[in-house]
């Protein structure tokens, strides 16, 4: 039960952020396809880490950046 509060809590982050996680853009690259700037990625993560309370321990430059892998990540 408590890992459906989370995905309802990231999920509201990423509505947000104009970024739904339903079809295509689920899966596209937060940089390259939606075309967001770093300071968006990074107050998004931050946002994500404050929502689950839990920190990203990757560096942003070794992670994909794709709203699906960052649930898998956070749940």
């Amino acid at each position: 039960m408590k890992g459906l509060t989370i995905v309802k809590k990231l999920r509201k982050v990423f509505d947000a952020y104009g970024i739904r996680l339903n079809g295509e853009q689920g899966n596209l690259h937060l940089k390259n396809d939606l075309h967001m700037d770093e300071v968006f990625i990074n107050g998004l993560i931050f946002e994500l880490e404050f929502a689950s309370k839990k920190n990203l321990d990757k560096d942003l430059k070794e992670f994909e950046l794709r709203p699906i892998r960052l649930m898998q990540e956070f749940v």
